[in-house]
């Protein structure tokens, strides 16, 4: 799994360096980003490290003292890279990023995130020994989705959360054929239908009462949004199983790929959904619990 070499305050200069050219994704939109970017960037070159920013934070922040890469270029030149902002921005960057192999930090400015799990303040402390290669590391699968008009393929996506399949605000539901693995499942009549991996499973699949999985679980969970039958119920499948959902009938559904990229639907069409050959790989402090996270970020136990 990880290296997990006790140690408190900064890593000594004369540790090795694990990540010798990092680069940093920022949130550039938020209030202090440019500060923030700017304070990680200066720590960084300090600790004997190359930095670059990411291409579209460059240009927002201003900072063009630091070499500018497009994701391809963090792909081949990068041995790391720090997501500055919350889990949309890791969702965002890390889909594009897990194809090239290289790990992600993130870094949150404000609340808590699942992945973003290192805050902002006291950052140096936690990232210091990192970059020397103390780090718990994990891999989250990932989502590979396809929708198919006609026997084409006219989409593709990839997600890291969940693939949603739902109506865009019209009163009336849609209904759903639904197969695994070439069997047939059930036609559902529902708002929609959420099919997430473990990452996922904490965000709209949990709002719709979906169970929370492990990371280390393989496998997906698939969750009816306000169904018409009470008996249709979440159900945990194997992430080597092929879901293939169909639209029957209902206007105006489209499908959302970890609430990012959208795409109209039509009578007929067929979005299948299979497991990515590429998994995204996060590093975080020595001594992480994913338990520890979600008690903090669900508020378990307050007032215990």
């Amino acid at each position: 799994m990880s290296q997990t070499l006790a140690h408190t305050g900064l890593a000594p200069r004369t540790q090795a360096l694990r990540f010798a050219h990092v680069a940093i994704i920022g949130k550039y939109q938020a209030p202090g980003s440019r500060h923030a970017v700017d304070e990680i960037a200066h720590f960084l070159h300090d600790q004997g490290c190359e930095v670059s920013l990411e291409l579209e934070t460059s240009l927002n922040t201003g900072l063009n003292q630091y070499t500018a890469l497009d994701v391809p270029g963090i792909g081949r030149e990068c041995q790391l890279a720090l997501v500055v902002g919350g889990d949309g921005t890791m969702l965002g960057i890390g889909r594009q990023l897990a194809s090239f192999g290289v790990p992600l930090i993130g870094i949150n400015q404000g609340r808590l995130g699942f992945i973003t799990d290192v805050p902002f303040v006291g950052f140096r402390e936690r990232l210091a020994p990192m970059l020397r290669g103390e780090y718990e590391e994990e891999k989250r699968s990932m989502m590979a989705a396809s929708v198919w008009r006609d026997g084409r393929c006219v989409f593709e996506a990839t997600a890291l959360n969940d693939v949603v399949v739902n109506r865009s605000g019209v009163a009336s539901m849609i209904e759903l054929r639904v197969e695994v693995d070439g069997h047939f499942v059930a036609n559902q009549r529902a708002d929609g239908l959420i099919i997430a991996t473990p990452t996922g499973s904490t965000a709209y699949a949990l709002s719709a009462g979906g169970p929370m999985l492990h990371p280390a679980i393989d496998g997906w969970v698939m969750v009816p949004i306000a169904p018409h039958t009470l008996s249709n119920r979440p159900v945990v499948l194997s992430s080597s199983s092929e879901i293939a959902v169909e639209i029957v009938a209902g206007k105006d559904a489209s499908a959302n790929f970890d609430m990012q990229t959208l795409t109209s639907l039509m009578h007929g069409d067929r979005i299948v959904v299979r497991r990515s050959p590429h998994s995204l790989r996060l590093l975080h402090p020595v001594g992480w619990s994913y338990f520890d996270t979600l008690r903090k970020k669900l508020h378990w136990n307050e007032g215990g």
